[in-house]
């Protein structure tokens, strides 16, 4: 996850200067999170040929190829010459390497999602699932400290020139974990179990199942269902770290420092909730922690950016940790939900597949359509209405889930 933060602060900040220096500022910033967003748009290419295989084949081998080529192409980010280096070649590859970032980050959550909760003690799938998930807010730390120290060390020009690089040769690190999961990592044992059991259905019935065509078959209503009931989770979120930040700098005028400081703490402040909320989970119930975190964020969305409007420190940091908390609430329990609304046997694609849909909904487009809708209305309250609207998608969704669990 850390490499995808680095990317969309990056996008916020330089990306757009860097790769589409002809455009207006505007259209830069743009041009840069429709950038961001293609990668998301290619998440479920890997989740769909992950979850295949990894039905098929196992949860590790998916999840160290995914970390490989998110490793490769992290790095090659940020080696990538510029526009004015090497002209349109520039904007071109940096859009295929986001391609592949995408692919990637679509085939990794599924395999580590399932890697924590099927290792899970009995009682204990929420917590274990938050595991995971906490990938996102240390991403998220990570990512503003590597850019917070870089802009510490170097002046605006070196920053602008080549520091912004740095961060995105944490790629390297990435190559290494993937070492660590191929080599001291075991396979599950509930993917052995249902291994088993679709060995001997392929005997049986003389032809091979696929997970994806009985997922597209028989389950694509909870697919579905699954991926509205997150998207308002991941649009507010990448809002929050990648669209405010444009915001507050670009038409606010709040200095950039601060306010990756701000989100870096909000993001220290998750490291202890979402656990919270996922053992939370573990005795009362995934959907009904939830649903909770998903009011939350509907009642939230209009004072949030009232807050974040008075240009003050105080009113962003009070705006962005109360929606944080909101997120955690939901994101908490979201892996064990994801999981538990599947079988064993086509678990990594179902799950992958709801994951993706609300990430293509939401969190991709998400930093694009608050520039065009502040662009066009003038007014952040039609970025409120944008996460209201997501809200009652998402309420809709966990109602239908909550009477077929029943």
């Amino acid at each position: 996850m850390v490499r995808l933060f680095i990317f969309g602060i990056a996008a916020a900040l330089v990306l757009g200067d860097q790769f589409f220096p002809s455009a207006s500022p505007v259209a830069g910033v743009l041009a840069a999170f429709a950038t961001f967003a293609v990668g998301f748009l290619a998440r479920p290419i890997g989740g769909v040929v992950a979850g295949q295989l990894g039905d098929k084949r196992g949860r590790k081998p998916m999840l160290v190829l995914a970390l490989l080529v998110m490793g490769v192409s992290t790095t090659a980010i940020g080696l990538l010459p510029s526009y004015e280096t090497i002209g349109i070649l520039a904007p071109v590859l940096l859009v295929l390497l986001r391609v592949l970032q995408g692919i990637a980050v679509g085939a990794q959550w599924g395999g580590a999602m399932l890697l924590a909760t099927e290792y899970a003690p009995p009682g204990k799938r929420g917590l274990y699932g938050s595991l995971v998930q906490l990938g996102v807010p240390i991403g998220v730390v990570t990512a503003n400290s590597a850019y917070l120290i870089t802009e510490a060390v170097t002046s605006d020009a070196a920053f602008a020139g080549w520091g912004w690089r740095l961060p995105f040769m944490a790629g390297l690190l990435v190559l290494a974990l993937a070492w660590y999961i191929h080599t001291r990592v075991e396979e599950t044992p509930e993917f052995r179990q249902a291994e088993q059991r679709l060995a001997e259905d392929q005997k049986s019935q003389g032809a091979a199942r696929s997970p994806l065509r009985e997922i597209l078959r028989e389950h694509r209503g909870t697919v579905l269902l699954a991926g509205g009931s997150f998207a308002v989770n991941t649009a507010t979120f990448y809002i929050l770290i990648t669209g405010v930040l444009d915001y507050t700098t670009r038409e606010l005028g709040m200095d950039r420092g601060p306010v990756l400081l701000v989100s870096l703490l909000v993001s220290c402040f998750q490291l202890l909730m979402i656990p919270a909320a996922a053992a939370l989970s573990d005795r009362i119930g995934r959907i009904k922690v939830y649903e909770i975190g998903a009011v939350g964020l509907l009642l939230w969305a209009i004072p949030m950016f009232l807050l974040i409007d008075t240009g003050s420190l105080v009113g962003l940091a009070t705006g962005t940790f109360i929606g944080s908390l909101f997120l955690s609430i939901m994101y908490g329990p979201q892996a064990a939900l994801f999981a538990e609304l599947f079988s064993a046997e086509m678990r990594y694609t179902g799950a992958s597949l709801g994951y993706q849909i609300a990430a293509v909904l939401g969190g991709g487009l998400a930093p694009f359509v608050m520039v065009l809708l502040l662009e066009t209305t003038g007014t952040s309250m039609s970025v409120s209405a944008y996460i209201i609207g997501l809200a009652v998608i998402a309420l809709a969704s966990i109602t239908v889930l909550k009477r077929r669990s029943r």
